[in-house]
This record gives C-alpha cells, structure tokens and sequence, in this order.
C-alpha cells in the first residue's frame, strides 16, 4: 500500500506536527508512506518539496497571491483565510508518485488549488485539523455557523450582503467536492459534529479518529534537570503557556490568561510563581501581574520543548477555539496537569478535575479559579499528573492512532 501525504508544511504548525507524527509511524509499520510538502524542513528524502532557490521563494509567495482577492475587503478580521485559487503542478508531481491513496492534511497558503484537489484521481482521505473544507474559505469561523447553509454574509469580512467571498468560495467548494472521492477523518468530536451540519461535507463519510503522540519521546522526566537546562529557579511555581504568534493571534487567548492571573488568590505569593512562555518573539516584559515572566520565543528544537514542558508545573490553555490542540496533547503527555477552557477538541483530552481543569469559555474569573485550584495543592498537582499521562498513553499513543489509519486505508480501499 502506497500513501502519499499531502500537507503545506512538513512540521511547523500544529496540523503539520500531527501529520508528521502519523507519517513516522506508518513508515515504521512497514507502509510506503511519502509527503509532499510546500515547505519542506528536513533533509529526508521520503519527503518532497522545493529544492531549488527559486521553487523555494516561489514557495514563499503563494500564500501572499493567493490571498490577494482579500486584499478587497480593507477592514476585514485577521484570521487566517484560504482561497485556493492558485493553479499549481501539484497535481503532475503527484502522479509520479503513483499512489493508492493521498490524505491531505493542512493544505492552504496557496498550496492546493481546488481545481488541483480533483485532478488528483485517487481515493482521497482528508484529516479536518481545522474547519477549512467546509467553509468559504476562514480555518476558524469562531461562533459563526453560516457554513451549515452556503455562507455569505461573513463575519470575518465584515459584510452585510450575501454574494461575498465567501459565498464565493463555498460555491466552488460545492461544484469541486461532487466530483471527489473522499472520505473525511475527524480528529475530535466537536469537528465532526461541525462537518456533519455543514452543508459542504454532510453527504461524505466522516470518521473519528484522534491525532496521535510519540509518548515515548514526549514523557515525563525529573523536573530538576529540566530547569537546569532552562536556567529556571528550582523552587518557583511554573506555569506554562505557549501558542505560535500568542500575542497577535487573538484566538489563542493570551489576554484572558493576563486577566485571570491578575485575579488569582490574594493569599498565592506571585513572586513564588513563574510565567513561562514560548511561541511568540515579540513578547516585551519580564513581569505580568507581579509574577516573573521568562519568554522562550519560537522554539525550533523539539528536544529544547521537551525540557519546557517537563520544568513546568502546570499548563494552561485558554484558547476560544480549538480541535484537539497539540500543546494539549504535549503537556499531558509530559505530565503536565491543564487548566482549559472548554471549547473544541479540549473535552476529548481533558476530564474535569479528574486530569485537569475546565472552565466556561472567555471567562477570565473562572480560569483564575481553576489555576487557584490547581496551585492549591502540591499533592492533587501531582495525581494529576498521573492521570494527564495515563490518558495519553491509553487514547492518544502514536502507534494505536497509526494502526486506526491503516485499518481506513485497506477499508477505503476494499470498496
């Protein structure tokens, strides 16, 4: 069996790490299983993307073209949007590949064009990582639901008439995907219930199937050693954070973890406490609410994020929107109890109070109450733990996630 992996980035981001993840794993099962990529971060050779100078610049430019029909729309919001309007020779490398199936994975910036997906001609899987391919063109439609009809009228654009964009977008989504091949996998139950009411994927075969962990790789260690690595206090309290792009990306919720930490519990000694956080370059202070802050930036280096998540004593998550998140997944895996807010995927990882903490969605107050909660009680931090890790390894482990995939493939395959 012959798979081909499609994905935008063959690391960065978290749909990428995923697939990444998945792609390792079934090599080691003994699958001939290859990526394409639009950038490409490695030097393995099962991977194929731009080599030269130019493909790579060429590269680099395809999210900035294909995105130029926004550029109609001046006070739109920042979320990420994809049109996919770009012709590409994706379609030709392809089938130099020669494979049974092609699962795409996260494909926008200008990396697939819709009419390129159906000249794949193959059976096609696709992983929801974000809601993509069932809008008109937004990877995260936050509390909007227009994409269970035809969309129009966007939020995120900020239009008060139907016929926008992302009408647009929705209706050649719906002209391209009658002509495919296609069964969806949902790594959450939240995105499979959003795909099953939208009006784009209803009629398709949507399957369960979380994203995996190496939790081999990503395990517990001593946490003194960790801070020694990280030059962090021994006896401090570590909270962690981290989120690619934290303080631009409103979505992540870094605004709402300043509030809540600003209203933890007079009796906490913050000066006892350390923020921790990576992810973001551009973060400026070195206190936040009178707790010492030490800021990582973007960190390129998993080993270097092992020690991260191993020196922390807590993580939090206050996300609005997420699938099944990856630093989620990360930190348990290490661990790491969690504090979220409930939204998304988070539900399916965390079990409250029984591995971690969940609270109402934007709401600062609360999410300080579930880190007092958790800062409260060495002991409880440290049951937690346990149970963080177990969840792991009992739901999320890479192997049994690659084997749930192998069994979809020959299933795809035997109709």
């Amino acid at each position: 069996m012959k798979i081909l992996f499609l994905s935008t980035f063959e690391k960065a981001g978290g749909a990428a790490r995923s697939a990444h993840r998945l792609y390792l794993q079934l090599n080691k099962l003994g699958l001939d299983c290859r990526m394409l990529v639009q950038y490409k971060q490695s030097t393995d050779q099962s991977v194929s993307g731009p080599e030269s100078w130019l493909t790579k610049k060429i590269g680099m430019l395809r999210p900035y073209l294909d995105g130029l029909p926004l550029l109609l729309y001046r006070s739109r919001l920042s979320p990420p949007w994809s049109l996919a309007w770009l012709p590409n020779s994706v379609s030709s490398v392809v089938q130099s590949f020669s494979p049974d199936i092609i699962h795409l994975h996260g494909i926008g910036h200008g990396f697939l064009s819709l009419a390129s997906i159906v000249r794949l001609s193959k059976p096609l899987v696709w992983t929801l990582h974000d809601s993509w391919a069932f809008t008109g063109g937004c990877h995260l439609p936050g509390n909007c639901t227009r994409y269970i009809n035809s969309c129009g009228r966007c939020p995120q654009l900020k239009m008060r008439h139907e016929s926008d964009l992302s009408r647009w977008g929705w209706q050649r989504k719906a002209s391209y995907w009658s002509k495919l091949d296609l069964t969806f996998i949902a790594p959450s139950q939240w995105i499979a219930d959003c795909a099953q009411a939208s009006s784009l994927l209803n009629s398709f075969p949507i399957d369960f199937i979380p994203n995996g962990i190496d939790n081999n790789h990503f395990s517990p260690a001593a946490r003194r050693d960790a801070r020694d690595t990280l030059n962090l206090p021994q006896d401090a309290i570590v909270i962690l954070y981290g989120a690619s792009s934290f303080m631009r990306d409103e979505n992540k919720g870094f605004a709402y973890l300043e509030s809540a930490l600003t209203a933890l519990d007079s009796n906490i000694s913050k000066k006892k406490l350390m923020l921790l956080l990576f992810g973001d370059n551009h973060f400026p202070k070195h206190e936040l609410a009178g707790i010492p802050v030490r800021s990582l930036g973007l960190i390129a280096s998993e080993n270097l994020l092992l020690s991260v998540y191993r020196a922390a004593d807590l993580f939090v998550l206050p996300s609005l929107q997420e699938n099944l998140p990856n630093t989620l997944m990360e930190a348990m895996a290490c661990g790491v109890p969690c504090v979220a807010f409930e939204v998304g995927g988070v539900g399916d990882l965390i079990k409250h109070k029984g591995n971690g903490f969940l609270v109402k969605a934007a709401d600062a107050g609360a999410l300080a109450r579930g880190i007092n909660w958790m800062l409260a009680d060495g002991d409880r931090r440290t049951e937690l733990s346990r149970q963080s890790r177990r969840t792991i390894e009992t739901n999320f482990a890479i192997d049994r996630i690659a084997e749930l995939h192998m069994a979809e493939y020959e299933k795809i395959l035997s109709r």
